[in-house]
């Protein structure tokens, strides 16, 4: 059934004090994800912005030795980027570091690289998420701080698949609509929710403790946090549609995150 335009959601606007006249954006609070060289001298750069979603920009004589922007567009510093343009490539004009965080070492860096990818292959460009984009920065403090990565790593995951659209409420059965039960063995189906378990079920089986402790963002019990991993990575690879994360599976090798 056809939807009238009046009828439509309206897409997040981005404050006023953000925007300028027409296709000009300044100062807006972002972070690199990616980026990749464009033509001799140039990149594309694949940015998180707090208002605007994730933008690609033409980062122009970025690769020159002497370029301002050369040493700016970092992954995991907080910039403050500026750009032009109403395409879906636009032209980035100026990035300035902010600071104020501590840099990712060792471990943690490989965990924000993962947070990187999954971004980028989960979320369409130019799709406003701020409450992910302050997720995302929270995220990085934690791993900074070394707190445990797989407990982050999980409720960033959550969190993604929330502000996506496509969490299913695991507190209650698909089916019934029950609360879900601690001592129940449920399934998760990627695109409802859980439901107890059958004898034929291919996915992954996990306790209704762990569905309610995942709800609530509690991931202290050892249990919980295998179950999780499994069923965030049995999700994750339904949503992505078999599509390979490269980081999770180093991260797989090296710690069984």
């Amino acid at each position: 059934m056809s939807v009238s335009a009046a009828a439509e959601p309206k897409r997040p606007r981005a404050p006023a004090r953000e925007r300028t006249v027409g296709t000009r954006v300044a100062g807006q609070p972002a972070f690199v994800l990616h980026s990749y060289p464009y033509k001799e001298t140039s990149l594309i750069v694949d940015m998180l912005t707090r208002d605007y979603g994730r933008v690609a920009l033409i980062a122009k004589g970025a690769k020159r030795p002497h370029s301002q922007l050369r040493g700016v567009l970092q992954t995991f510093q907080p910039l403050s980027a500026s750009w032009t343009g109403k395409n879906e490539l636009r032209t980035l004009t100026d990035a300035e570091w902010v600071g104020g965080m501590l840099p990712l070492e060792k471990t943690a860096l490989l965990c924000g690289f993962y947070l990187n990818e999954l971004l980028v292959k989960l979320l369409a460009r130019d799709d406003a998420h701020p409450d992910l984009f302050n997720h995302y920065v929270s995220t990085l403090n934690q791993l900074a701080h070394n707190e445990p990565a797989p407990i982050v790593l999980r409720k960033f995951e959550r969190a993604l698949l929330k502000e996506t659209g496509v969490a299913a409420d695991l507190a209650r059965c698909a089916d019934t609509r029950e609360r879900v039960r601690a001592e129940v063995v449920y399934v998760v189906d990627p695109e409802r929710g859980p439901r107890p378990e059958r004898a034929a079920d291919q996915a992954p089986r996990v306790s209704g403790k762990t569905l309610l402790d995942m709800e609530r963002e509690d991931y202290q019990d050892a249990a919980t946090q295998a179950q999780s991993k499994q069923l965030m990575r049995f999700l994750l690879a339904h949503h992505l549609g078999g599509a390979p994360l490269n980081t999770r599976q180093i991260l797989i090798d090296l710690m069984q995150l």
